[in-house]
């Protein structure tokens, strides 16, 4: 299973959905905070939810079901 890392924030409806979607498929995921680093604010503040694999790919939101697992098996 590849390494796989949410990041979110608290109170990010779309990033629960998100982290459901990952749940529901049995996908596991390090959860990042945005709010603990303002690089990562910076970087991700307009575009929670992504999901970043270990090769640093990233799928943004919206995404489905089958379009997550398509991404974690590229």
């Amino acid at each position: 299973m590849p390494n796989l890392t949410l990041y979110h924030t608290s109170g990010c409806h779309l990033c629960e959905q998100a982290f459901e979607l990952t749940q529901q498929l049995g996908i596991q995921v390090t959860l990042m905070d945005i709010v603990e680093s303002q690089r990562l604010i910076d970087a991700y503040g307009v575009r929670i939810p992504v999901i970043q694999r270990a090769d640093g790919e990233e799928l943004g939101w919206p995404f489905d079901a089958e379009s997550l697992q398509q991404f974690i098996n590229a």
